[in-house]
């Protein structure tokens, strides 16, 4: 997917910011330095910085996949995790996140793009048969016979757009970045903070996330083996995004087979009404009767 020239991209300025703090910049130099390129985000990011405000709350104003930084950002900041080596360690899983996102975004893509094209199939049929010799247009628009096929394939039609639009809607992933609780668990527990100061910082975010139940276990299991949560919580963020993409690709290939069914039975009457009964109709009209 492109994007505008001058928009700047979470990843890369994960890995630059990283790489200016480690250098010794202050955060509010690092992100004047970053808004320099004119993105709107990084200048908003910068100006909070430059006041003492929340640089998280202004990267989640700016929502989509700033979403991720902005809640890593807002809880290193607060548990007084090294902001340098935080966004070292976490650059990768916003990476696999972004790489998730994109590949179920493509294996959608296809089947959704095919189903439309096939939709307008219907209406194709008409000029197929004026160059086949038939007068179809005619048909439908002054022969009552035609008019009822017409209007009837017209509501065929829109009930398949619509069935087709639903079910593409709900093979869509969810917005929440897959393993994102985990990793924000993992740099709060790694810098050294109570577990119950963690679940404070993490849910202050109030974020969309199906890691809750993921997360509760982890933290039992490393209690009762008396080992470090902060591994095990990684090992779990890494696992949702796999099975992330696995659902994605799944999704995909349901909706595949699910598309079938609208254009079986409202898209194919509907080419019958539109296109074949009009050219049948204008070759009876045309047949003297002896």
């Amino acid at each position: 997917m492109c994007r505008d020239s001058g928009a700047a991209d979470p990843i890369e300025t994960v890995l630059r910011l990283a790489v200016l703090l480690s250098g010794g910049t202050a955060p509010a130099r690092a992100w004047r330095y970053l808004a320099e390129g004119g993105d709107p985000t990084l200048g908003a990011a910068a100006d909070a910085a430059d006041r003492g405000a929340d640089v998280g709350a202004a990267l989640r104003a700016a929502g989509g996949s700033w979403n991720g930084l902005a809640a890593i950002w807002s809880v290193a900041v607060a548990a007084g995790a090294p902001l340098s080596e935080t966004l070292r360690s976490v650059v990768g899983a916003l990476r696999d996140a972004a790489e998730v996102s994109a590949d179920v975004r493509v294996a959608l893509a296809e089947p959704a793009a095919t189903a439309r094209l096939l939709g307008w199939l219907p209406l194709v049929g008409i000029p197929l048969g004026g160059l086949l010799g038939f007068d179809p247009v005619g048909v439908l628009l002054c022969d009552p016979l035609g008019q009822g096929c017409l209007a009837l394939g017209i509501v065929l039609m829109g009930m398949a757009y619509a069935w087709m639009q639903r079910l593409s809607r709900k093979a869509q992933p969810s917005h929440a970045i897959p393993g994102l609780e985990s990793e924000l668990w993992a740099v709060a527990l790694s810098a050294g903070v109570s577990v119950d100061r963690a679940r404070a910082l993490i849910d202050g975010l109030d974020l969309s996330s199906t890691d809750r139940l993921s997360v509760a276990g982890t933290l039992e299991l490393a209690t009762k083996a008396g080992v470090p949560a902060a591994e095990l919580l990684r090992g779990d963020a890494w696992i949702a995004r796999y099975q992330a993409r696995t659902d994605g690709r799944v999704a995909a290939a349901r909706l595949s087979s699910r598309l079938l069914v609208p254009l079986g039975l409202c898209t194919l009457p509907a080419f019958l009404l539109i296109a074949v009964v009009p050219a049948a109709l204008a070759v009876l009209r045309s047949t003297a009767l002896p």
